[in-house]
């Protein structure tokens, strides 16, 4: 057995660890073991494979749902815009709520049953050629996906903090875009099983969507797991709870710092230059390189792939090296770029592509454990919250502008403005790092240093302990 796994997770005694009996001092059950941490980390990442794996639906059956629903563009990425209305408000309550009243565990399970009941909607309004009643099944399906989303990062803090945060982002991300990827190239042949099968039209996409939404499933088994395994390793670990004291009041968050304000502003910025163009860039790759929509879909989906595999790999580099700053300034050129080659050259998409899939795993793996940096625990799942909800305030609103783009001015025009989304992404990643470096440069320290820093703390800390009363 290695050093790490002897190790207590938080410090306890081994008179402690001797106290368990049964399974429970098995490697895999035992919180106080390295495995065991990887084996909720395993869960973890399955938490949000649903959600994420349903989310692109629409996408993945971009001109089958057109053609069989007889809608316009406008209109198919109103799909998109219902999931993210609904997280422009409620994904930052849901932040609260994790903080203030459900917790963690309560929390994940509640909003992993709105991602199964608002799959089950969309599923049955297209089943009934019900155009109105998919942007409601999308809109509950919204409630839950992001609000999912946040439980999925406060969770990863509250498992992971001070040690692979990183990774465990990156990890997160790569699970989630396998779920997308898996979409991508299964819905289009499911649909055509479906079809040959005797059922046609907007019936055949109903019973493809159901057959989606069985995936959802898997993401409520995991919020119940995972609950389970972090309450009893609450009651055998001694994790504290919050006081009165320490719980987060709504009106806190006018006290965020600016920093955390213009992470919003990365975030919102960057994404929306990202899926909504995947979920435009079918038809886009079929009519500038004359593909066909299976070979379209690839190239589509390559983004999701490329992240799938590169994101825990740039999280654990990210670990390692720190800076993270730099790395999301680093990504977001590195997409600007990207988007260039696609709206300017005819150079072979797959470059752009596969380019933008490091990017963005660079980007996502550095990003998001920022705002862990940025305010304390027991406001994280508030935080996140808001980060969510100002980025679905923008994939809401830019939703609607590249259809209506697209249906009025083509797909160059849109191009141009996803350029512009990301110089603005670009421009407040540069101000972060001025303002950061100008109170001492904590979010763009060196791993090294910070991990120096944290020994210097923990000793102070345990200095004060000592001291008598």
């Amino acid at each position: 057995m290695s050093e790490s796994e002897k190790k207590p997770l938080l410090g306890t005694s081994d008179e402690e660890e001797d106290k368990l009996t049964g399974c429970g001092k098995t490697l895999c059950c035992n919180p106080f073991r390295f495995l065991h941490r990887y084996l909720i980390l395993i869960i973890m990442c399955f938490l949000s494979f649903g959600s994420y794996f349903c989310y692109d639906n629409p996408a993945a059956l971009q001109d089958t749902m057109i053609k069989d629903l007889k809608i316009s563009e406008s209109t198919f990425m109103g799909f998109y815009s219902w999931y993210s209305w609904p997280n422009v408000i409620l994904c930052f309550f849901g932040g609260f709520l994790i903080d203030k009243t459900f917790g963690v565990r309560l929390g994940a399970i509640i909003f992993s049953l709105f991602v199964t009941a608002g799959q089950v909607v969309f599923a049955l309004g297209a089943l009934i050629n019900n155009v109105w009643l998919m942007d409601v099944g999308r809109f509950i399906f919204g409630i839950g996906g992001e609000s999912l989303a946040v439980a999925q990062n406060t969770y990863a803090v509250k498992w992971f903090q001070g040690r692979e945060l990183n990774m465990v982002f990156g990890l997160q991300l790569s699970f989630s875009r396998v779920g997308s990827t898996v979409n991508m190239n299964i819905m289009q042949p499911i649909y055509k099983f479906v079809s040959n099968s005797g059922h046609k039209g907007y019936e055949c996409l109903g019973i493809v969507l159901f057959i989606g939404g069985i995936i959802c499933i898997l993401s409520l088994i995991c919020a119940l797991a995972l609950g389970y395994f972090d309450k009893r390793a609450d009651r055998i670990l001694h994790r504290k709870q919050l006081t009165s004291e320490e719980t987060i009041r709504i009106t806190d968050v006018k006290d965020f710092p600016a920093t955390m304000w213009l992470l919003c502003i990365i975030c919102v910025m960057y994404y929306v230059a990202v899926f909504p163009f995947i979920g435009l860039g079918l038809l886009f790759f079929e009519m500038k390189w004359d593909f066909d929509p299976s070979l379209a879909n690839n190239v589509n989906s390559l983004v999701y792939i490329i992240s799938a595999v590169a994101s825990p790999v740039f999280g654990f580099l990210i670990d390692k090296t720190g800076r993270n700053v730099f790395w999301v300034i680093l990504g977001t050129t590195v997409t600007i770029g990207c988007h260039a080659l696609l709206a300017f050259t005819f150079v072979n998409p797959y470059v752009a592509m596969i380019t933008m899939g490091f990017s963005y795993s660079v980007l996502a793996s550095a990003l998001w454990p920022i705002a862990a940096q940025i305010v304390p625990n027991n406001q994280l799942g508030t935080a996140y919250g808001i980060m969510q909800a100002i980025q679905n305030l923008g994939l809401a609103v830019v939703a609607i502008i590249a259809g209506a783009i697209v249906d009025s001015k083509g797909y160059l025009v849109l191009e141009v403005f996803f350029l512009v989304c990301l110089c603005v992404a670009l421009i407040a990643a540069v101000l972060l790092y001025l303002l950061d470096a100008s109170r001492g440069g904590k979010l763009n320290m060196s791993a090294k240093l910070r991990q120096i820093m944290k020994e210097e703390a923990d000793r102070e800390k345990e200095k004060e302990e000592k001291k008598p009363l």
